[in-house]
């Protein structure tokens, strides 16, 4: 049994009732008085679905502003799902990142955060880092699971797939993996961001929830078939968990295979400033220290072009999409097999 800390004194406020049944739909309200609005606030969508006894299942969608399978398949949810069909609690945030997604892009114009790197937040910090500390203080301690649904964003062209997040103890981290298989994605990749603890999902780690991440296309556009992958997708999870009845769920696709992006090796980074030629498409497979992709100088054409390869054997996960790069632009993901033990 978890026993969360007791929350940090903050100023957010719900216009829901977390503890009601049935279908509410309101907003996470934080004062916000910019230039313009003396006494406003910034309003983050959320709804309540609650039906019988069960899981609470936290869902969050507009981590990032230009993603966009996600948000979608949560306001459908919200506006489609029969209350009567839950058994259990679902919070729903189809736009976590709110200025962000209103602005369409990946981190917020109001404080130029990035929501994904500042967990756990501050209640008396920025916007971005009090919606994070509403969700790591009050959201997190009555939730079992979590569901926190990407793509690929503006820079990034992602195969679609279902994402693992590490967990060190076992018990958990074999839950999740089942959680993450259910969701049955055509790829289930184990991604660490680099250790980074600062993410949405290291964060429901931490706070021993069933974790369930997705990188779902991505180039800053809906591609219609990620889009039928997440719709399917939840609902396969949540039919896992007890949530939804288990006819809800679609018949499993996937081989069960799982891939992991091998830390540092797994990235191919830009090494000088230039527009960015890859070499294959995505989901070839690649080797290390082959080549990956030239960088073109094409203002000053005396320059020769700049290889870079590959650090890492695998399927090619992801491209950038952008061809401008500049160093340190992240160009290429190389997906390899996982090697670790699944439980």
């Amino acid at each position: 049994m978890r026993h969360p800390a007791a929350p940090r004194p903050s100023s957010a406020f719900l216009t829901v009732d977390l503890e009601q049944p049935g279908r509410q739909v309101g907003f996470l309200r934080i004062p916000h008085s910019p230039h313009d609005d003396a006494w406003g606030v910034t309003q983050v969508p959320i709804a309540v679905i609650g039906n019988g006894t069960g899981p609470t299942v936290l869902i969050e969608g507009g981590n990032h502003g230009d993603e966009y399978e996600g948000p979608i398949a949560i306001c459908e949810l919200i506006r489609e799902l029969d209350p009567a069909r839950v058994q259990g609690r679902l919070i729903l945030m189809p736009a976590n990142n709110v200025h962000a997604v209103i602005a369409g892009q990946r981190t917020s114009p109001v404080d130029g955060l990035n929501y994904n790197r500042t967990f756990p937040g501050d209640p008396r910090g920025t916007i971005t880092q009090q919606i994070t500390a509403f969700v790591t203080d009050h959201l997190f301690p009555i939730a079992d699971a979590f569901l926190s649904l990407h793509s690929g964003g503006s820079s990034l062209d992602i195969m679609p797939s279902a994402i693992i997040e590490p967990a060190d103890d076992p018990a958990l981290r074999a839950r999740n993996i089942a959680a993450v298989q259910a969701f049955d994605a055509p790829l289930t990749v184990v991604i660490s961001n680099l250790g980074d603890p600062r993410t949405a999902t290291a964060a429901a780690v931490r706070a021993g929830l069933v974790t369930v991440g997705t990188e779902m296309a991505g180039s800053g556009t809906v591609s219609p078939e990620a889009l039928a992958i997440c719709r399917r997708g939840v609902r396969n999870v949540l039919g896992h968990l007890g949530v939804l009845p288990p006819e809800d769920a679609s018949p499993r696709r996937g081989d069960g295979r799982i891939l992991e992006l091998p830390g540092s090796a797994a990235y191919v980074f830009a090494t000088t400033d230039g527009i960015f030629e890859p070499f294959h498409a995505k989901g070839t497979e690649v080797r290390a220290g082959e080549p990956a992709g030239r960088i073109h100088c094409t203002w000053d054409p005396r320059r020769p072009p700049e290889t870079v390869t590959y650090q890492a054997d695998g399927l090619l996960y992801g491209r950038r999409q952008p061809g401008r790069v500049r160093p340190g632009n992240c160009c290429l993901v190389v997906a390899s097999a996982y090697a670790a033990a699944l439980t």
